[in-house]
């Protein structure tokens, strides 16, 4: 006698992957790395020293052991802890006049503001707008909120930031659903390593002004990165000046990458808005995001967060751990610029940052090919993701010899 089974899951939830794709090949590089093989695993998107450990900074260390007390077990503010949430404001803006038009909410990491920012500013069936090349989760958190991605061409012919496709995309959006929010993933966008120019952020600002004009417009900047951006660190704030004059800019910050706390899943989503009552509403419906999905953030975190922030003695401290990451980061960055070059791979203008791109017409075989020399990059269209962050610069000649192998391979 047959028997069909039910199953409770609704429809959109099965037949899910239960893992991230990057986190498979994590797993298959270190299960071949510990059977003695030698492996170069290019995978990991945290900053790993030159030895192979987690790139941490002591004085954060000490400061979470110091401020883990009784009051920090208790629950924290929903919207986050006002110190907290004041010193993401001044350390973000640095002085900027910026700072009196703009409001914080303490989020899980950057991924919750990435949240925050999509389930408040698209209607379920709406669509973000995104570069061609983009970080996966994305489409997760959109899916999973009922909503959508679309994407625009990234690059032009000249392997500058496409603004025409920018404004085509951005055009569609306010046709066919009334409203955007385009989603920017610089300075040091992942995957692909590219950071705008500062006469790139004015194109930027000048085509979301003139759509802005004609149903609401939203830009995130999701500077994940921006602490290892280099030159490129605050060139994003002259474009959102120009763009409030008809758009809202939000900022996703998080202290995981700044502050190597990938684990304590301390961020912010910050807005700004040149209406003081658009603003104060923006604030209560970010607040109401809070309760209804993770209700409060990490007490702890934040309490240590913001002393770094805000402590001169820690501020200076650890700004010279920083300072000494960025410069073991750019190392490897110059390294790999060299021998690229060199080797005549096909990568986007790259100064800093975690990840850089290497283009190829299937990225797929590209990374096979690679992982049978024993060295592991992560497959996207069109391209694989090569994370420096966790790759020393004693192992980029091997390494770009396996992505010249792995890109000829399929030319």
């Amino acid at each position: 006698m047959s028997h069909t089974m039910l199953s409770s899951l609704v429809p959109a939830a099965r037949d899910r992957a239960g893992d991230d794709p990057i986190f498979q090949l994590n797993a298959e590089a270190r299960r071949r790395a510990a059977s003695g093989e030698s492996i170069l695993n290019a995978t990991i998107g945290a900053l790993m020293t030159d030895e192979g450990r987690l790139a941490v900074l002591p004085s954060v260390l000490q400061t979470l052991s110091e401020c883990h007390s009784e009051r920090t077990a208790g629950y924290a503010p929903i919207s986050g802890l006002p110190a907290f949430r004041d010193a993401v404001l001044a350390t973000l803006f640095a002085g900027d006049p910026l700072a009196e038009r703009s409001m914080a909410v303490a989020t899980p990491g950057g991924t919750g503001a990435i949240h925050q920012a999509v389930v408040n500013f698209l209607a379920p069936g709406q669509k973000l707008l995104t570069t061609s090349f983009f970080w996966g989760p994305y489409r997760a958190i959109a899916t999973h909120a009922g909503r959508g991605i679309e994407t625009f061409r990234m690059f032009d012919d000249d392997g500058a930031l496409d603004i025409a496709a920018l404004e085509t995309g951005l055009k569609r959006q306010v046709d066919q659903q009334g409203r955007v929010l385009l989603v920017l993933n610089f300075p040091c966008h992942n995957p692909t390593g590219y950071s705008l120019s500062d006469e790139e952020w004015r194109e930027v600002a000048q085509c979301v002004n003139r759509l802005g004009a004609r149903a609401p417009l939203t830009v995130l900047i999701d500077a994940a990165y921006m602490r290892y951006g280099g030159a490129s660190e605050l060139s994003w704030m002259e474009g959102a000046r120009a763009m409030l004059a008809q758009a809202t800019v939000l900022v996703a910050w998080t202290a995981s990458k700044a502050y190597t706390q990938y684990g304590a899943r301390v961020g912010a989503l910050v807005a700004l808005h040149r209406d003081a009552g658009e603003l104060a509403q923006i604030e209560n419906a970010l607040g109401y995001t809070c309760r209804a999905t993770w209700s409060n953030c990490n007490h702890l975190g934040q309490t240590a967060i913001a002393r770094m922030l805000t402590e001169p003695a820690l501020r200076e401290r650890s700004g010279r751990e920083q300072d000494a990451l960025c410069d073991l980061l750019q190392r490897r960055v110059d390294a790999f610029n060299r021998h690229a070059e060199r080797a005549g791979l096909p990568v986007p203008r790259y100064d800093s940052g975690f990840f850089v791109a290497v283009f190829s017409p299937d990225g797929a075989e590209t990374a096979r090919v690679m992982r049978g020399r024993g060295v592991y990059v992560v497959p996207i269209e069109g391209a694989v993701r090569v994370a420096l962050c966790c790759t020393p610069e004693a192992d980029v000649p091997r390494l770009v010899e396996a992505l010249e192998a792995g890109v000829a391979a399929v030319r």
